[in-house]
């Protein structure tokens, strides 16, 4: 493991792990506080996340924020965003297996050094990879998993939102579930 968070940026960027490298703009690392309590994990960079080398800043990405706001998080003070690869699959393909398994070091790194206490898991792809290999978004969205003292959720993916808006209420509530686990945390932290 790389102990310090700019080395481990430094080797992302410069990774050549696998053939998304060479259809690649930017690296996308990652953006947040590296320090958060809450780490948000997507599946991959789209085509706005690749020329700004920064994830979800396209519309699926400003629906994300919303969200955020609605629950008083904010990726430039209390959360990270990272993804399960950090190169753009092209045509925002899913990320295949060998392109997660080649990536899957540097968010394992991430959440070592960043000590998450909660992993938010954005779409199938991230939570099936990290959750259950068989979680349905659509049926158990919201609830929490503890894998190695940390808690995971999965929800809907922001662009899946955009896509079907009769789940964004249901997507909504997740990040209430989240806000109400959060607080839950920090008043047990409290009482230590």
């Amino acid at each position: 493991m790389i102990e310090n968070f700019e080395e481990l940026r430094e080797a992302a960027l410069a990774c050549r792990g696998c053939k998304l490298c060479e259809t690649r703009t930017n690296v996308v690392f990652g953006v947040g506080n590296p320090k958060a309590k809450v780490m948000f994990i997507g599946e991959g960079p789209g085509e706005n996340e690749d020329l700004q080398g920064e994830p979800f800043v396209g519309r699926g990405g400003q629906l994300l924020d919303k969200m955020l706001e609605h629950v008083g998080l904010s990726r430039k003070t209390n959360i990270y965003i990272a993804n399960m690869v950090k190169c753009r699959p092209p045509k925002n393909r899913d990320p295949e297996k060998d392109e997660i398994a080649a990536c899957i070091g540097y968010l394992r790194n991430q959440v070592y050094l960043i000590r998450p206490k909660v992993i938010v898991c954005l779409g199938r792809i991230a939570a099936c990879s990290l959750i259950s290999p068989d979680f349905k978004v659509t049926r158990q969205h919201g609830e929490f998993y503890e894998k190695n003292g940390v808690l995971m959720m999965g929800t809907f993916h922001p662009a899946a939102l955009l896509r079907n808006p009769n789940q964004k209420p249901d997507g909504l509530d997740d990040f209430v579930k989240l806000r109400a686990k959060l607080d839950e945390l920090e008043l047990a932290e409290e009482k230590l």
